[in-house]
């Protein structure tokens, strides 16, 4: 039964399987991370040399085949991750497949690189691709509450009513929202290769932490722990061909934000915020973030732009208007757009219509469509593909 499942009984398992020197096993090593274990589904990590992690991936498998063989146990997340030695130059967490569990890894990231990574105009990283997925948009904001996953998931809507064929993801591993917004429940399956099949809904492919663990479940992890997840998230799930992965990221500027727009080919980043002050000042943060990593910025969206009242229709600016308008001038990038506030929004979201489905010809569906028909025109420009998106027909 799950509920006797131990902690014990978990590493007295692992203590099978030798660690990276064949002459101790990874328990009495000290690689095991603090395991947790819920409704039969097991997490931990293994910390390893991130130089030898590479030919370390037939250790993670056996430890989670170890696990898997116990009675009680319906699945094991295993990740490889790696803390930064002392006097090392490196700390970054090493992917692995399948996401994983809490870590007890060091909470210090590894410093930035003095110079940011060369990355071409499309984001890309030499040969760093992931199969299949043309572009990777990043959705991010400098703050949390600005509204930033509703935006990414009516964007991708947006951009899939443009024709594309369009993925998202779920980033934000302690708050993860796709589930609710998109109207989804159960688990994504394991398919060949160890890849995950991602969950579908209105046109898209999605892959979120929350489809792993339950909606209660807080996600006590470190950064490295974050970071690992989020890569496996995107390298080690059944994408197939898409046009565009929208990635809805964190908010804010910490080791996750950084780890992946240095990592990831990201053909951009769209920013997201409201029009007051302080939003603006968390929004410019993220801003400058991307463009140290040499990211092209897409543009900044006003989000919450301005309330419309649901029963007489009449305007109020709570948060003010027009400042990620300026701001967007102020900082040389595109302003893609203005969202209003509407009861309409926040109601489709929770119901997990969002509103470009719930409501396509409406005018907030309206202001999606043209921030994406604005942000992928400039992937286009900054990628020089002269591929126009395909266009919708509408017949009368």
């Amino acid at each position: 039964m799950t509920e006797t499942l131990t902690k014990d009984q978990i590493l007295a398992a692992l203590k099978g399987v030798k660690g990276p020197d064949l002459s101790s096993n990874i328990v009495s090593l000290g690689l095991v991370s603090e395991v947790v274990i819920h409704k039969g589904k097991v997490y931990f990590a293994i910390s390893v040399d991130p130089a030898r992690a590479g030919e370390l991936e037939g250790l993670r498998k056996a430890a989670a085949t170890v696990v898997e063989g116990l009675p009680g146990v319906s699945s094991a997340m295993v990740t490889l991750t790696a803390d930064r030695e002392p006097g090392s130059a490196t700390g970054s967490p090493v992917p692995s497949p399948k996401p994983a569990g809490r870590s007890t890894a060091s909470p210090n990231p590894a410093p930035a690189a003095a110079t940011p990574p060369r990355v071409s105009p499309t984001g890309r990283q030499g040969a760093t691709g992931i199969p299949g997925i043309r572009n990777i948009i990043a959705v991010a904001s400098g703050k949390g509450g600005v509204g930033k996953s509703t935006t990414a998931v009516n964007f991708a809507l947006a951009l899939k009513d443009q024709g594309l064929k369009v993925g998202i993801l779920d980033a934000d591993i302690y708050g993860p929202s796709m589930p609710r917004l998109m109207g989804l429940t159960g688990q994504p399956q394991q398919i060949a290769g160890n890849k995950l099949d991602p969950m579908r809904r209105h046109g898209l492919k999605v892959m979120s932490m929350g489809f792993l663990v339950d909606e209660e479940t807080p996600m006590i992890w470190r950064g490295p722990m974050v970071t690992s997840a989020i890569s496996q998230m995107l390298k080690d799930v059944a994408w197939g061909e898409l046009d565009v992965l929208v990635v809805d990221m964190p908010p804010g500027t910490g080791d996750a934000q950084l780890s992946m727009a240095q990592q990831v080919p990201l053909a951009g980043a769209v920013i997201v915020s409201t029009p007051q002050d302080l939003a603006l000042i968390d929004a410019r943060k993220g801003l400058n973030m991307f463009t140290k990593v040499n990211v092209p910025v897409l543009g900044i969206v006003e989000n919450m732009s301005t309330f419309i009242c649901p029963h007489c229709g009449g305007r109020s600016d709570i948060f003010g208007h027009g400042g990620a308008k300026a701001e967007a001038e102020k900082l040389g990038v595109p302003f893609l757009g203005e969202v209003p506030l509407t009861m309409s929004v926040r109601e489709t979201s929770d119901s997990g219509e969002p509103i470009v489905v719930n409501q396509p010809d409406g005018d907030v569906s309206g202001a999606y469509r043209n921030i994406a028909q604005i942000a992928w025109a400039e992937v286009q420009r900054a990628s020089g593909d002269a591929r126009p998106a395909p266009k919708i027909v509408m017949e009368s």
